[in-house]
């Protein structure tokens, strides 16, 4: 819920988990925090460190000797920009105001802070500090420079290309990458994280994968590398060798990984927005940058992009089309996928989790719309369903989507979280794509050995499938909330659009709905 809140909002949030097994507990969701960039503190309790009633919150309990371990902050340090052991009372607003320093300063984060029972328990004078005077590192802009290069590089190229995100996650610097796709006709702009909704869909500078990304990324001449993290797979597809790259992003290095590069002739730590309104006020005031502009080989690059860009969603309007078999036929991921977008409100912010179904999925769901669509951050699989009552606790008047696999739909506490949704009135729609278990180990085995033994075996000798008998993931969610959550299933395509409707209508009326969708 936390990541949720915060992705959405840009607001810190606070989390509070009980000792070591509590921060143990947070495994897959830090890591998503992590690499999604969501500002998140959390606070963790130690054992008592007397034991003979020396200082009031002295050791009570049995349990205080076995969750006494050597060194708690360890357990999640690797993945903070910020841990620390709060000591005394007489500092922690110091302290805590450092943690969310750390949290609010790009590269976002979360941070991690400790306290034993006896420091809680320390009586203090109340104190006061000046609460302006601890606010986030600003980061900057680009050297100027590199504005004029990057701006020159950009118009002079045959086919320029940017490659983005997570840039999304500072809403206005969406308009501000439409600006200059605008302004650079015949750019191309490829959102190869989508973790944040970075560039719209309905724009005809838009490629994705489905819409040949890979083939336009291994012909670009010039390509601007804008917050991302895996711009590219060497392995399966690449830049050629003589493309000039810069990088700008706000941690172009990527400290916490231990393997990254790119063949950037630059490379600039920098805010996005600030950079894309510098490169924007740059080409609206060059005098020979809008000479060449304002050659009819940039506005026959604007109508091939148009031209492509029609043609790509007539392709993805073919594939969503109703399956051969009328109502009785299965359902399929496009047919699914834009049937959603269909029934939902147009303004429906998602919170995906649709694994291997995620490239075809936002094909069809086509996001436009700045701050509607997120996905997790990392690999942390059960992200989906509590960051969906976040944002909806964010934002309360919104509609909210939750799109995950059934895989994920299991790892995400589904008993607390629909109990939640239900005490809190947080009603949104869950929809469940039910493909009978967890379809990724099989693909990453295709990468290394696409003709082995993992191919041929069935899910069930892999430990991946469920079987005949998978949980009623409804039924589940409906025994969480008592009562307040609706539930239903597709099975047939002429299941889709009744029960989206009804689904709808639920939510408005102030009821949470899970929908358990059978995948042919």
């Amino acid at each position: 819920m936390a990541d949720g809140f915060a992705r959405l909002t840009n607001k810190p949030q606070a989390v509070i988990v009980h000792v070591d097994v509590g921060t143990q507990a947070l495994g897959p969701a830090i890591h998503n925090a992590s690499c999604g960039r969501a500002p998140v503190l959390i606070f963790a309790g130690l054992s008592p460190y007397t034991l003979e009633g020396e200082t009031r919150g002295s050791r009570t309990e049995f349990i205080h000797w076995l969750q006494d371990v050597p060194d708690q902050k360890a357990i999640v340090s690797q993945y903070c920009r910020y841990t620390s052991e709060i000591k005394t009372g007489k500092n922690i607003k110091q302290l805590v105001n450092r943690a969310l320093q750390f949290a609010t300063s790009d590269p976002k984060g979360p941070v991690y802070l400790t306290g034993a029972r006896e420091v809680m328990e320390e009586e203090l004078e109340p104190y006061q500090i000046s609460q302006e005077q601890w606010s986030r590192v600003i980061t900057g802009p680009l050297p100027v420079p590199a504005v004029e290069e990057i701006a020159n590089a950009l118009v002079d190229a045959e086919l320029p290309m940017v490659v983005t995100g997570f840039t999304g996650r500072h809403q206005d610097s969406v308009a501000e990458l439409v600006q200059l796709a605008d302004q650079i006709k015949g750019l191309r702009v490829y959102d190869a994280g989508t973790t944040e909704m970075s560039f719209p869909f309905n724009h005809r500078a838009s490629v994705n994968p489905t819409w040949g990304a890979g083939m336009w990324l291994e012909k670009a001449d010039v390509i601007v590398v804008l917050d991302c993290d895996v711009p590219w797979i060497p392995t399966q597809r690449k830049p050629r060798a003589d493309a000039k790259i810069f990088h700008i992003d706000v941690d172009p290095l990527k400290a916490q990984m231990s393997l990254f590069y790119i063949a950037a002739i630059a490379r600039y730590r920098a805010d996005s927005c600030a950079a894309l309104v510098q490169l924007n006020e740059y080409l609206a005031s060059d005098r020979a940058l809008l000479q060449k502009l304002d050659d009819p080989l940039y506005s026959q690059r604007w109508t091939n992009l148009g031209d492509i860009h029609d043609k790509n969603i007539k392709s993805s309007a073919v594939k969503a089309a109703p399956p051969s078999g009328g109502d009785n036929a299965p359902v399929n991921i496009a047919y699914l996928s834009a049937r959603i977008r269909s029934c939902l409100p147009a303004e429906t912010i998602y919170a995906t989790e649709a694994v291997t179904n995620h490239v075809r999925m936002m094909e069809q769901l086509q996001p436009s719309l700045p701050g509607t669509s997120f996905t997790k951050g990392a690999g942390g699989l059960g992200w989906g369903c509590g960051a969906a009552l976040g944002m909806k606790l964010a934002k309360p008047d919104a509609f909210i989507c939750c799109i995950t696999g059934d895989g994920s739909f299991i790892f995400s506490q589904p008993t607390a979280v629909y109990w939640v949704s239900a005490h809190y009135s947080l009603p949104t729609i869950t929809v469940v794509l039910n493909n009978g278990g967890w379809v990724a180990p099989r693909v990453s085995a295709k990468h290394v050995n696409p003709g082995g033994l993992a191919q041929r075996a069935t899910a069930e000798e892999l430990g991946i499938g469920f079987g005949e008998l998978p949980p009623d993931y409804g039924a589940v969610a409906e025994a969480a909330g008592r009562g307040r959550i609706w539930k239903a299933r597709i099975q047939t395509t002429g299941d889709v659009d009744r029960v989206l409707t009804q689904a709808v209508e639920m939510v408005k009326g102030g009821k949470g709905a899970v929908i358990d969708v059978l995948l042919g």
